[in-house]
């Protein structure tokens, strides 16, 4: 399953969907009041019945009525969290896909064609005076490790397919276009790194710095490509001819298509979700807020906050299994997260983008910094509360 996402908003809290996608040949639940939502996906439009429920138990009908086999999707607001999807309906098919939601804000995506991020709105969920969310431990675990393998594999899907256009771009010599595209593109990467970094002979490969290589070891990946973009000012470098550059993007692509080979077949338990999100955060202490990651373009703040993305939908993944351990600790790390992602704002440039690292000052920096420790320590303990 391919889903493309958007960039990362505010985060909320999780949805649980507490059944797996079913043909549709149900009445679904919800009946008459409200529950039931019936989308009709064309080649050109996503149409829902409704696009404001009561929360509780929802049935979305999801009926195919274009020439392409479709998907259904229902997100966090973010735009990235999967909360639950069906995939694979064929012209004239129906499936039902039946998910327990609390109050809040959401988007729904149809994507004919199984490629793209999909036709996308705006959906909410409001308060319901019957709406109790329970989805029982055995059930949230369970669906909890598929949305995540799905996460994974949907940033790494659009990762490979930036990275093809990034490629191209590189090697034809358009670097205005290219140096735009680098952070767009690494930050599915970072979004997963701790997972493509479980493949040892993938990630020095792809993401060496060049502080970091061994001797001997030949430099190759996205910084060795970076540093010829962004070529150093006042010191002698020689640029990579094109035939170099072909060969270097050529390889950082065939690296990429590796990992999204090898993506595709993992499976996730929780304590590995759970670690993940503890690592990504652990990513951005030890790299990010140094400024180290990026040393030539100074894109850093891309990736600082791809890495809290990624840790952010793999604590809300778990977070219902936490609320039924320990309320105080989730009440805190979605404060803390709330806190991080508040400082990051502040530096934004233009709805999806940053400043240069370098435009930072010493300040800023240092108030990045605590709230990344501020959020540590108590995610630190999050593997430790739900296994």
């Amino acid at each position: 399953m391919k889903l493309h996402a958007l960039a990362a908003g505010t985060a909320l809290a999780l949805l649980v969907p507490t059944l797996a996608a079913c043909t549709s040949n149900s009445s679904g639940e919800g009946g008459g009041d409200g529950r039931t939502i019936e989308v009709t996906s064309s080649n050109e439009k996503c149409e829902l019945s409704s696009t404001e429920v009561p929360a509780g138990p929802l049935t979305f009908q999801v009926s195919n009525s274009g020439s392409k086999v479709t998907e259904f999707y229902l997100l966090g607001e973010d735009g990235q969290r999967i909360v639950g999807e069906v995939e694979n309906i064929g012209p004239n098919l129906d499936r039902d896909l039946v998910v327990t939601v609390p109050k809040g804000d959401y988007v729904t995506a149809c994507k004919p064609g199984m490629k793209g991020e999909g036709i996308r709105a705006d959906f909410t969920v409001k308060a319901s005076k019957d709406g109790k969310v329970d989805a029982g431990d055995s059930a949230t675990v369970t669906q909890a490790e598929s949305n995540y393998a799905t996460y994974v594999t949907d940033q790494s899907d659009q990762l490979l397919q930036k990275t093809e256009k990034f490629a191209r771009l590189y090697t034809s010599g358009q670097d205005e276009q290219a140096r735009d595209l680098y952070p767009r593109a690494r930050e599915h990467w970072e979004r997963i790194e701790t997972v493509a970094e479980s493949f040892g002979d993938l990630d020095p490969k792809m993401d060496a710095r060049e502080a970091d290589l061994e001797e001997g070891q030949k430099w190759t990946g996205w910084h060795r490509i970076e540093k010829d973009l962004w070529p150093p000012k006042g010191k002698e470098y020689t640029p990579l001819t094109k035939k170099e550059r072909a060969d270097y993007a050529e390889d950082l692509l065939a690296n990429t298509r590796t990992l999204d080979r090898r993506v595709q077949k993992m499976d996730f338990t929780i304590d590995q979700i759970s670690n993940g999100s503890i690592g990504l955060l652990e990513e951005v202490a030890s790299g990010k807020i140094t400024g180290e990651e990026e040393i030539w373009s100074h894109t850093d703040l891309y990736d600082f906050q791809a890495n809290v993305d990624g840790a952010r939908v793999a604590y809300e993944g778990v977070r219902p299994i936490l609320l039924t351990k320990d309320k105080a600790l989730a009440k805190e790390l979605d404060k803390r997260f709330k806190e991080l992602q508040a400082s990051l704002d502040q530096h934004r440039d233009g709805k999806d983008g940053f400043v240069s690292y370098t435009e930072l000052s010493d300040k800023e920096v240092k108030e990045l910094s605590d709230q990344v420790s501020a959020l540590s320590e108590p995610l630190s303990r999050l593997t430790g509360e739900i296994v």
